[in-house]
């Protein structure tokens, strides 16, 4: 690690970055028990720690070389440093983004003055577009990860954490991961100077690149990433990146969406301020790591990657963090079918707040409702809620952990008719992008009959539909051959608890 110790110590970094605040996030280090610092790469001009990267790159080419310009490929944060250093040093920028990119990167790099086109419905596709762009143009393609100067110039957060925290007091670093620029720098100075402090990196379970390749010892590529944090969702990491991790990252820490989203609300409560999905998947890393590993002596150290958060999936982030918290449960209840039974259901809650009833009348001995249930302990007030209803002889599914409750059900209205038959429910998932949706129903076509159908909009998240569809016997070795064709993910809900519990609950 000796040759990128120089490097970071030599890079071009501060003639359009900042060096970012360590700050004490005093609420949540209170609540885990351990002292924790955000690094607010947030703050940096582009609000994401990618221009370091980008500026030195793009500062040593040689001037004959810059002079014809810069191309990248980017999801939104490497972009923005690309255009940013183009622009300051007086050369064209050319962007190739995915279209499901936030419109708030797309305007931000427009405004700094590139050049954008808009390919592919992730990063990998936008990649290979933007290499054959370089070549047909002539221009330098600066890599948003897998390069020595990238790598060198995010290597300089490192450096600044142990400028501003005593290295022999800190515990661990956690570092977000997408294809894996930021803790190869972090890392590489880190563990060339204080091999004792822990390097934790830290990614989504849907986009767990890194986690892949150090189980392969190789890089890999993943068939399909998800979205939600559109920053690190990268299917294959760098093989200099690989290289450098293998060596110097110590654990990676894998979460899910909601733990991402309740991370986020950290961030919010102890700063103030909003980061996107990939700039929290540090500070949810380090909530994980402490519940699942024993404490740590010393300061935890997150790095708080970007902000460039859309302000329409601020929705989508509010409802899901109060389960990444743990703060509702979602149970569905059976209860006599009488006046009062509803009343005598809340009553022996006591006071403890209902966030939601949803019911349908059915005209039988038996009501089933689905009701969502305010916790202030987390998972263990819900088992002691639970444990309570099984001693009383209550009948409930838990359905706090079924995506298809939290997507779907609780906001569902209608229900099966009488005389349906052979119906199959499923759950799709596609990139979500203009005309998405319209595609989605083209692709499953009009042969069979569609029985039940929910989609939500989560800005540039994956779309998400439940649909039912009515299949019979004879014809279902076709349907499942075109369902195979149909190149979306899908998993069969039909015999799915809350599926059940749901047409219970239909008139």
């Amino acid at each position: 690690m000796q040759a990128y110790l120089e490097k970071i110590r030599q890079a071009r970094v501060y003639d359009v970055a900042i060096e970012s605040p360590l700050e004490l996030a005093p609420r949540l280090s209170k609540r885990l028990g351990q002292q924790v610092w955000f690094k607010r790469e947030d703050l940096q001009p582009v609000f994401s720690f990618k221009l370091r990267g980008a500026f030195n790159k793009i500062s040593s080419l040689p001037q004959s070389v810059a002079a014809k310009g810069v191309v990248c490929a980017s999801a939104g944060n490497h972009a923005q440093g690309v255009a940013l250093a183009a622009r300051h040093l007086g050369i064209s920028a050319y962007v190739v983004m995915p279209l499901t990119t936030p419109e708030i990167k797309v305007r931000a790099v427009q405004e700094l003055g590139a050049t954008i086109e808009l390919v592919g419905e992730d990063f990998d596709s936008a990649y290979a577009y933007a290499c054959q762009l370089a070549v047909s143009k002539g221009m330098t393609f600066i890599h948003p990860f897998d390069d020595a100067e990238v790598i060198a110039g995010q290597g300089t957060i490192a450096m600044e954490i142990c400028r501003q925290y005593d290295p022999a007091q800190i515990a661990a670093v956690f570092v977000p991961i997408g294809g894996g620029g930021l803790i190869a720098g972090i890392g590489a100075y880190i563990k060339a100077l204080f091999p004792q402090i822990k390097i934790i990196g830290v990614e989504p379970f849907d986009a767990a690149s890194m986690a892949a390749a150090l189980k392969a010892k190789q890089p890999i590529t993943l068939d399909r990433v998800g979205i939600f944090a559109d920053g690190v969702a990268v299917k294959r990491v760098g093989d200099e990146t690989f290289r450098v991790a293998r060596e110097v990252v110590d654990e990676i820490v894998c979460v899910d969406t909601d733990e991402i989203c309740a991370a986020i609300q950290d961030i919010f409560e102890d700063t103030r301020g909003i980061v996107e999905p990939a700039g929290a998947l540090a500070v949810a890393g380090v909530k994980r790591y402490c519940q699942t590993h024993q404490p740590l002596s010393g300061a935890l150290i997150t790095i708080n990657c970007g902000a460039n958060m859309n302000f329409d999936r601020l929705r989508h982030v509010s409802e899901r963090a109060e389960f990444g918290q743990r703060r509702e449960a979602l149970f569905a209840v059976q209860l006599q079918e009488k006046t009062g039974s509803f009343l005598n259901f809340a009553e022996r809650l006591g006071p403890r707040p209902i966030t939601e009833f949803n019911y349908r009348y059915q005209g039988g001995r038996q009501a089933h409702v689905f009701v969502g249930l305010a916790l202030s302990r987390g998972d263990a007030e819900r088992h002691e809620i639970a444990q309570q209803w099984q001693a009383e002889g209550q009948t409930f599914v838990d359905m706090t952990d079924s995506e298809m409750a939290k997507l779907h059900i609780r906001y569902l209205i209608g229900g099966k008719a009488d005389t349906l038959t052979d119906e199959r429910l499923f759950r799709f998932e596609f990139p979500e992008r203009p005309g998405a949706l319209l595609k989605f129903l083209r692709a499953v076509g009009s042969q069979w009959n569609v029985s039940l159908f929910h989609y939500r909009n989560h800005g540039s998240d994956y779309g998400r539909v439940l649909v039912g569809i009515q299949v019979p016997p004879a014809t279902a070795a076709e349907f499942q051959s075109h369902l195979d064709q149909l190149n979306f993910a899908y998993w069969e809900e039909t015999d799915n608890p809350a599926y059940r519990i749901f047409l219970r609950m239909s008139p």
